[in-house]
């Protein structure tokens, strides 16, 4: 009796908390989502100069380009395309907001003249060209504007306001040509600047140069200290910017087909035989519970291999398999053959080209293509032959294989006539001239019109929802199993499991190496509850479980030695390895040759180098900007160094300087300047507007 009035007592509290449990399923995400009542409330999706962003702006702006995109597609968008028009929006916001204060100031506009010639008139957009082109003619169809606009007032809501958005783009893409059209005609390049660049390409120096490469000495060598990558890291702070990002390690657990799930298929597929066997409507019988549709009528050459050799035992009416291919099994219905208009075969070619259409170079060739068939009639191999003279190097790479065509002109008419009219199988024992040069043929496979007739059941093993359970425990085990780094090194160590690295992800990645759908790891790693050396839940991503840990990050606002360690030790030990290089070579006089055996191995002298400044090269030193710079700005006779370079310590004696003839016009070298300035306005544009908007991107936090 105390016992039930146990259970009366707490079943208040019980009844409470499945109460609650149901309206947090039905309601959670909007009580526990960034606008929920216990969850937070920022829904700003990022800021641009100034100006937030909101989630729900953000999302209807891409609901209407999805629209768009699925409307002229008839399809609907797949989550890649979805991603990519996020991107889309997001440049768009960035183009309104980043450049209108400079349009305003500017005095740029679109009137509503300008839009409607957008649209239907003399200078229509090449994103309406695009949109109401008919893909079967490739023709631009102005009249089809025109009617979609006359209809638009009878369209649905959303599909107008997808038209008033895709117009506003269209508008915001016109202000921003405006502009960069404004800015480009403000570039100039004056003379001096156009003789500059005439001498820096047209002079040229001759040089000697010692060089001792970096690489000669051996990094063991060369201790670095973190003191002196904080110090390299100080005064190089422009160069190294800070980024936001994770390095994740992970283990994953395939979810793969037990034994016990292949034999539950193999029992269903001998069951799915007996019923086909007795159906009287085999094609939708098959139709229905076929995992794999094939064709009712296959041609021989369709087939797969497995099923080539078996056909020719079949007998009308009977039902024969299964037969497994990869993780398939297969059982088929045979009922007999028909002929088709359309015959198939299968050759082998080996092609001689003739280089051009005249008589001299067509016999030239139609002499070596019968040298080549008097080889194979005389024993030689066609394949052998093939691989090594064919002029079709995609077949020749095959022994000559063509695979198999039909006659319906896919292949050059008299190479068709020749296959088609060959009996049998074979060498045909003529060369066959096309456009395409002179062939040697061989008929691997006779043609054939003949279809078999094959109700096909194709079933595929998939693992169980058993077999995925299992797997999800033995990952759920493994994750409780590893609280910390150390200990999921350990476990993945005892469970001869394979450690696999993603290096510094970014918050917007999508992919975490070979894993194709990792945003949720992505998430999980940067999400601010997520500590370093934390192992997180199981991921459930393709047909395998993941179990991550995050052993490193960056962060953006805080640059640390080890974001760069890499790049900043090499930098430093070469400079290190350079201060030791100059030590032994600073005193030393005479010819290079001399200062080289007298500094010993790792010493290289370089004679009679042709150097300017347009192509910052050095021969046998490679890309050297500035050891190029300081050959060229050498007179003749002069030596500088040892001095330190891009990839080694150099001592360079000029021998010649050969300035560049005086000319009259430089319009030439003025014109190209002038091309190369124009063409990265509209890049210097963006940069500049970005940079000064002060963009904040939390797309990733949503998405």
């Amino acid at each position: 009796m105390a016992l039930i009035n146990k259970i009366r007592e707490k079943s208040g509290i019980a009844v409470t908390i499945i109460a609650i449990s149901l309206i947090f399923f039905i309601v959670g995400g909007d009580l526990l989502g960034p606008n929920s009542f216990f969850g937070g409330n920022n829904t700003t999706v990022g800021e641009i100069k100034g100006k937030k962003i909101d989630y729900k702006e953000f999302q209807e702006r891409v609901d209407a380009v999805r629209r768009n995109y699925e409307a002229q597609t008839g399809r609907g968008a797949s989550e890649a395309e979805i991603s990519q028009m996020r991107e889309q929006v997001w440049m768009q916001l960035i183009a309104e907001y980043a450049y209108e204060d400079e349009y305003e100031k500017l005095g740029l506009a679109v009137t509503d003249e300008e839009a409607v010639d957008m649209v239907q008139g003399d200078h229509v957009s090449p994103a309406i060209i695009q949109a109401f082109t008919d893909p079967s003619t490739g023709s631009f169809n102005k009249n089809g504007v025109v009617e979609y606009l006359r209809n638009l007032k009878t369209l649905g809501p959303e599909q107008q306001a997808s038209w008033v958005q895709f117009e506003e783009g269209l508008k915001t893409d016109r202000m921003r040509q405006k502009l960069e059209k404004l800015l480009s005609s403000s570039v100039y390049v004056t003379k001096a600047e156009a003789e500059r660049e005439y001498h820096a390409t047209a002079s040229k120096s001759v040089v000697d140069f010692l060089y001792v490469p970096y690489y000669s000495v051996p990094d063991s060598t060369v201790k670095v200290t973190d003191d002196q990558l904080n110090s390299y890291l100080k005064s190089h702070s422009k160069q190294y910017k800070g980024v936001d990002t994770r390095t994740v390690q992970y283990v994953t657990f395939p979810i793969l087909p037990s034994k016990e799930d292949s034999t539950a298929l193999y029992d269903q597929i001998k069951s799915l035989a007996k019923e086909l066997a007795t159906t009287t409507n085999d094609s939708t019988f098959v139709r229905v519970n076929s995992d794999i549709q094939l064709p009712l009528y296959q041609s021989y050459a369709n087939m797969s291999d497995q099923l080539k050799e078996a056909v020719k035992t079949f007998v009308p009416g009977g039902v024969f398999g299964p037969y497994r291919e990869g993780n398939t099994y297969y059982i088929y219905k045979y009922g007999g053959t028909k002929t088709d208009t359309v015959y198939t075969v299968r050759a082998s070619h080996i092609l001689v080209r003739f280089d051009n259409p005249s008589d001299s170079a067509k016999l030239e060739s139609k002499r070596q293509a019968e040298s080549i068939l008097a080889q194979i009639r005389g024993g030689a191999s066609f394949e052998a032959m093939a691989m090594s003279s064919s002029s079709d190097q995609g077949s020749a790479q095959r022994g000559g294989d063509l695979g198999y065509f039909q006659n319906n002109g896919m292949m050059a008419k008299p190479f068709e006539d020749a296959v088609f009219s060959h009996p049998g199988t074979g060498l045909i024992n003529r060369v066959v001239e096309s456009m395409y040069g002179y062939h040697i043929i061989k008929v691997t496979e006779a043609k054939s019109n003949v279809l078999y007739r094959l109700a096909s059941i194709g079933k595929t093993i998939v693992p169980s929802q058993a077999t995925r359970d299992d797997v999800y425990n033995k990952a759920s085990e493994f994750a409780l199993q590893s609280k910390t780094a150390e200990q999921f090194a350990e476990n993945a160590k005892k469970e001869n499991l394979y450690v696999s690295t993603a290096n510094r992800l970014l918050e917007s990645a999508t992919n975490i190496n070979a894993i194709q759908d990792g945003r949720e790891i992505t998430r999980w790693a940067f999400s601010d509850k997520t500590d370093l050396n934390k192992v997180s839940q199981v991921f459930e991503t393709e047909e395998q479980y993941v179990v991550a840990v995050v052993t490193g990050k960056t962060d953006k606002k805080n640059v640390k030695v080890n974001d760069f360690r890499t790049e900043i030790t090499e930098k430093v030990r070469n400079q290190l390895k350079a201060a030791g290089i100059i030590a032994k070579l600073k005193d030393e006089k005479g010819e290079l040759e001399a200062i080289s055996s007298k500094y010993g191995a790792g010493a290289v002298v370089e004679k009679d180098v042709e150097v300017n400044l347009l192509t910052g090269m050095l021969k046998g030193a490679g890309f050297d900007p500035l050891a190029v710079g300081k050959a060229v700005g050498l007179k003749a006779g002069k030596q500088i160094g040892p001095f330190e370079g891009e990839n080694g310590v150099f001592i360079i004696r000029s021998k010649s300087v050969e300035p560049a003839p005086e000319i009259a016009d430089y319009s030439q070298y003025k014109n190209q300047l002038l091309m190369n300035k124009s063409g990265s306005v509209p890049y210097l544009i963006n940069e500049a507007m970005q940079e000064s908007a002060n963009i904040v991107d939390n797309r990733a936090k949503f998405y």
